[in-house]
């Protein structure tokens, strides 16, 4: 009886496997900004593009995935700059959404500015990341400021606004590179690229303070303090907001 010959593995026809160019094109993670368009918002957008992907940010590993860039008027007059994303502005992918958003649409009408004519930023640009996170929020780190702080100056150089407001303490060191309270920043003009900048509190930091008046006339002289810059009309009322009744 003849012996059986087994197929040598050579000859042994192999399955396909079919490979997807599309499943293992990999993502382009950016380390250099590339300005590009010719208005301001088409300048901005390219911004946002390269965002998504950005190498420094991304390097780091402490922030979470959805980016949330900007939002308002490429031709501003006002830029406010906050610390980072939070939980609802994740959600939404805007800045300044929910009840910290609407007190700062609060403080704008009372300036006679509707949220439109601004420009509003962060100074990181993914809301920093916490085991199981959920709605908590924190801080962002120097290091993760300092990823996203080329997009910033890119914002300003593109806006080009009159002058820029850090809304909060993080959003001032991020700016400012300073370290120090709100209380020891505000009442007094600073500058970055050339812009005066004004530091007040963040919104979130008058609902936290229970209303305090003081609080608020705080706030409110440092926004006169920018519609001055402005040459924005100041009625009698205005100039009164938060002062003690005679």
């Amino acid at each position: 009886m003849p012996v059986r010959e087994e197929p040598s593995v050579a000859n042994v026809e192999k399955p396909r496997i079919e490979i997807s160019l599309e499943e293992t094109k990999p993502v382009v993670v950016s380390t250099e900004l590339s300005i590009t368009g010719s208005t301001r918002g088409e300048q901005l957008a390219s911004l946002r593009l390269q965002a998504e992907n950005w190498g420094p940010a991304k390097a780091l590993g402490s922030l979470r995935d959805t980016m949330v860039f900007s939002t308002g008027n490429p031709e501003a007059r006002v830029m406010l700059v906050g610390e980072a994303p939070g939980y609802q502005e994740e959600r939404e992918r805007e800045p300044f959404v929910g009840p910290a958003g609407q007190k700062l649409n609060d403080i704008l009408k009372a300036m006679g500015i509707a949220r439109e004519e601004v420009y509003i930023s962060n100074i990181v640009k993914f809301r920093p990341a916490t085991a199981k996170q959920t709605t908590n929020n924190r801080k962002p780190t120097p290091e993760e400021m300092e990823a996203c702080m080329p997009f910033v100056r890119a914002e300003i150089g593109i806006v080009k606004p009159e002058c820029i407001i850090a809304l909060g303490g993080t959003a001032a060191e991020g700016l400012l590179r300073l370290e120090g309270s709100v209380t020891s920043m505000r009442g007094k003009w600073h500058e970055i690229s050339g812009t005066p900048l004004r530091v007040t509190y963040h919104p979130s930091y008058l609902l936290q303070s229970g209303g305090s008046t003081n609080v608020k006339r705080q706030v409110w002289e440092d926004m006169l303090a920018v519609m001055e810059k402005l040459a924005l009309p100041i009625s009698e009322k205005q100039r009164g907001y938060f002062l003690p009744k005679a």
